[in-house]
């Protein structure tokens, strides 16, 4: 099978390794705008060759979209024009309902699988790739009935051959789930990064007293901006909802803290106590998995 990646920084890097490992792939294609980026994909053994976009997709069974949201959006349907009618194509971008509309009624949409890895790390650049990116994750299959089944499973072993779980759901719902659980967490850490270098002009001040929590806390704001904005942009109604319902529960605190309000500040605390129960059962999905991977 030959897969061409469109896309070689941190997403697109770490999948053409893992597909080469795993077998799935007998050759990988890389292809980027940035001739640095192609050139530090192919010295560092990421793909097998690089190519101009309709080399690409002229040799492609699999090609794979791992660019910003806003590009998907606009490349995507110029893609469908251009492949073979036995070509799959999948884009792993991590908003859907918009990607989705702009192939709506395409003759081949039926060969386009919109997905989501749930995986990732504040590093950017196909230097940051590597091939366990995405075991024990979570990869989102949106609008399965809209692509015909054997796009939709060779996409499903595709993620599978990653190392993901893979979970079906319509792209309104992975929208607005997604702006809870990870956009707006990437918000808070920009902002927070933000408003902690505005207050504290002594860097060094901030270095020293740092612990692992603000490290922690603030380390998605390393992020890169280019690829996020458009992600906001796109899922503005959900991610306006989220920010609106997090700005009240910070004022709701504020009042707390202004009226020295101990025992509701406690109560408060108790009640968010309850993410571990979330973060819990992710974890043990994940050493289920990797358990999983251990015997087979």
């Amino acid at each position: 099978m030959i897969v061409s990646i469109i896309g070689l920084g941190l997403i697109g890097g770490s999948v053409a390794l893992k597909l080469k490992k795993s077998g799935f792939a007998d050759q990988v294609i890389g292809v980027d705008v940035n001739d640095e980026n192609a050139d530090k994909a192919k010295a560092l053994g990421l793909v097998d060759d690089c190519l101009v976009l309709p080399q690409a997709l002229s040799i492609a069974d699999l090609v794979i979209l791992a660019i910003p949201v806003d590009s998907i959006r606009k490349l995507l349907p110029s893609i469908l024009d251009r492949i073979d009618e036995n070509t799959t194509v999948i884009d792993l971008g991590s908003t859907k309902s918009g990607i989705c509309g702009a192939v709506l009624g395409h003759p081949k949409r039926k060969n386009f699988v919109a997905a989501h890895p749930i995986a990732g790390t504040e590093n950017s650049g196909p230097e940051a790739a590597f091939d366990s990116l995405f075991d024990g994750k979570t990869g989102i299959i949106c609008d399965k009935e809209e692509s015909q089944e054997s796009s939709f499973q060779l996409a499903k072993n595709c993620l599978e051959s990653l190392g993901m779980h893979v979970v079906e759901m319509d792209s309104k719902s992975h929208d607005l789930h997604i702006a809870y659980v990870s956009h707006l967490s990437h918000i808070s850490s920009f902002v927070l990064g933000q408003t902690v270098l505005e207050i504290e002009k002594d860097e060094a001040s901030i270095f020293n007293m740092a612990g692992s929590g603000f490290e922690s806390t603030v380390r998605l704001a390393k992020s890169s901006p280019q690829m996020w904005a458009p992600i906001f942009k796109q899922n503005k109604k959900h991610i306006s909802d989220s920010l609106g319902a997090y700005i009240e529960n910070l004022q709701a605190f504020k009042q707390m803290v202004d009226g020295e309000q101990e025992d509701a500040m406690i109560h408060c605390m108790d009640n968010a106590n309850d993410i571990r129960r979330v973060l819990d059962g992710i974890n043990d999905k994940s050493n289920q998995t990797e358990k999983l991977n251990q015997i087979i």
